[in-house]
């Protein structure tokens, strides 16, 4: 008679959440799962036909909490900055997650970086197409740029190497913010990286 499932598929999952959070992904194993639940690991399998399941399951569930962190970005006064915020807030408060959907591969031998830049992109091209008066090209440009700092500080934050305060940060960003722009703005093809380097630099140290 096959064994009666004490935890539903939901509950499990939100264990195994748990146990990621406090302890981070390869921390995840069979008996950690069960020791979360207090029970054996037998349910556990019954759930979950290997603990890779269980590990897919929970990157799922983590990207879900990063989209709510995206969310509330989108909806502060200035939506772009908002994201890079949250993308920033994510790392401070959900460390382990982000290790996992951003500094961890998948199965593919990939992880979600490239796909949150696109994803990000494409929910604030139009404000900043707004904001800056600049087109689509530009503004991808521009959010690039911006997601390479705001990626390499939440990175900083996770590994524990971060001296900034989050003011701090905020004018660091501020500060590659003009910086992209004025290069944007004053600078013919430079979306396009259609531009004479040598010249621009010259001028720059005249």
């Amino acid at each position: 008679m096959a064994p009666k499932i004490k935890y539903t598929r939901e509950e499990m999952v939100a264990a195994a959440m748990r146990v990621v959070r406090e302890k981070g992904i390869d921390a995840l194993t069979a008996k950690a799962l069960a020791s979360e639940l207090g029970v054996s690991t037998q349910p556990v399998f019954t759930c979950f036909h290997t603990i890779d399941e269980a590990k897919r399951e929970v990157r799922i569930a983590a990207e879900k909490v990063h989209e709510h962190y995206v969310t509330v970005g989108l909806q502060m006064p200035i939506p772009f900055y908002g994201i890079g915020m949250q993308y920033i807030r994510f790392a401070q408060e959900e460390p382990q997650l982000y290790r996992l959907l951003f500094l961890t591969t998948n199965d593919e031998g990939q992880n979600s970086v490239m796909d949150a830049l696109h994803h990000a992109q494409d929910l604030v091209r139009e404000s900043l197409q707004q904001t800056y008066h600049i087109d689509a090209l530009n503004a991808d440009r521009y959010f690039r740029d911006m997601w390479l700092v705001v990626h390499s500080l939440a990175t900083l934050i996770v590994t524990g190497d971060c001296p900034y305060s989050e003011q701090e940060m905020g004018q660091i960003l501020t500060g590659f913010s003009v910086s992209i722009c004025m290069a944007i703005k004053e600078i013919p093809g430079f979306a396009e990286n259609k531009f004479d380097r040598d010249a621009v630099f010259q001028k720059l140290v005249e």
